[in-house]
């Protein structure tokens, strides 16, 4: 596989106290099994969907159980994990994590951008991201939610060169390369999340029925958000899994609506 363009989202991971809980809820919600533990890497563990990679989960960090908060980071790949993390700076971001090595798997940081979204670059090794993407059981789609949409967009746009519309008629945003699109970036709404619910990026997965992927997430302990919605990008619905990890389901075969005119 060639490697990504940069600013391409290329993998997606979260932190779980219950490792092994999250490793039953996302096999009954999203199909996924489950690689051996990497020890030498903090027991970072591959799931896989029909043998492909497509996510991972990890423990906390030894000694930071308490105070880890789960959730799911989208990484962006970079050809120079360096020099991103460089315009991450200039543009007003936070390093959270300096450019590292993972063995021969690949460069990484952690970053958050100016409206305090977390997200992660990779610069491929070994490990060069998603095996499988925009199929069932993989990753879809991935929305910045911020409460400062013209700062996050002018953040995105520096950093990763991208392009952008917005839908007409509201304020939602896409970012492509020049080709498809690549990331959306939502507002938050006071009436919609409360102030303690701080900017993040959701990562949607593709699933093949909507409201039994949620039926089976509630049945498995999780929470139902929002949704399930009918829309023309498909039926979606947002989630919480048991361990307080938010993310989104779709079903992009399901399409409802004339897809909206961007301007």
């Amino acid at each position: 596989m060639a490697s990504r363009p940069e600013g391409t989202p290329c993998w997606t991971d979260a932190m779980f106290t219950d490792v092994e809980g999250a490793k039953e809820f996302y096999g009954d919600v999203l199909g996924w099994t489950f690689g051996e533990a990497a020890s030498e890497f903090g027991n970072y563990t591959q799931a896989y969907k029909n043998g492909k990679a497509v996510a991972a989960v990890v423990p906390p960090m030894p000694g930071q159980e308490g105070e880890a908060k789960s959730a799911w980071c989208l990484y962006f790949a970079s050809p120079d994990v360096a020099a991103t993390a460089e315009k991450i700076k200039s543009a007003g971001g936070t390093l959270l994590m300096e450019p590292m090595q993972v063995g021969s798997f690949g460069s990484m940081c952690l970053a958050q951008d100016p409206t305090g979204c977390v997200f992660g670059v990779w610069q491929a090794g070994d490990h060069e991201g998603f095996e499988l993407q925009g199929e069932t059981g993989s990753f879809a789609w991935a929305e910045v939610f911020t409460r400062e949409p013209a700062k996050a967009d002018a953040f995105y746009t520096t950093v990763f060169g991208y392009d952008s519309k917005k839908i007409k008629g509201m304020d939602y945003r896409v970012f492509d390369l020049g080709a498809d699109p690549l990331l959306g970036r939502m507002v938050m709404t006071a009436e919609d999340f409360p102030p303690e619910i701080p900017a993040y990026i959701q990562i949607y997965f593709a699933v093949d029925n909507c409201d039994t992927a949620c039926e089976v997430a509630v049945r498995a302990g999780g929470k139902k958000v929002f949704g399930p919605m009918d829309s023309p990008f498909g039926r979606f619905a947002a989630l919480v899994d048991p361990q307080g990890a938010a993310f989104a389901v779709i079903d992009v075969r399901t399409r409802v609506g004339d897809m909206p005119e961007m301007e």
